[in-house]
């Protein structure tokens, strides 16, 4: 297992697979993602966000995207994690997640923002923030649709220095 900083246009087409697979994202959400890809493979190191690429034997399992928040001293948006479900409850996740907070923590950022859908189906995605350490910081209710809410976490991590 390999978790690499650089998105290559190579990833694209099997970072769609993967999103696609989970069933978790809507056309909307799918299409916002792979923007973000298309983002920074297009802008490098100037983009705004920020990819780690897991993978082993040449094959992507999974992947976080995230960036500063811009105007904060101190704020990361972690925008998007996934694992291929095929590999979840491996640790996958959490290895992907560990890392991005490493990444975060060595650019001088403390706090981690995420969010996610209040539906039923995001239960065990929930669960895992909170047993990485995530606190629920609000909760918006009816955000992105009827029935449907936002909930934010944070994570305050430990300042490097």
């Amino acid at each position: 297992m390999n978790i690499r900083t650089d998105l290559r246009p190579q990833d694209r087409a099997p970072l769609e697979a993967l999103l696609r697979a989970t069933g978790f994202f809507n056309p909307q959400e799918l299409e916002v993602a792979l923007e973000l890809v298309d983002e920074r493979l297009a802008h490098g190191e100037a983009s705004h966000y920020r990819f780690l690429v897991l993978e082993a034997a040449g094959e992507v399992l999974g992947y976080a995207c995230w960036g500063p928040i811009p105007g904060t001293l101190a704020s990361a948006d972690l925008y998007w994690i996934a694992v291929h479900p095929e590999r979840q409850g491996q640790g996958l996740g959490r290895a992907l997640l560990d890392a991005v907070e490493t990444w975060i923590a060595r650019e001088g950022r403390t706090r981690v923002y995420l969010e996610t859908s209040s539906r039923p189906q995001y239960v065990p995605t929930r669960a895992f923030y909170l047993r990485c350490g995530y606190e629920v910081a609000a909760e918006l209710p009816e955000f992105y649709a009827p029935g449907d809410g936002k909930v934010i976490f944070l994570k305050i991590l430990p300042r490097v220095h």
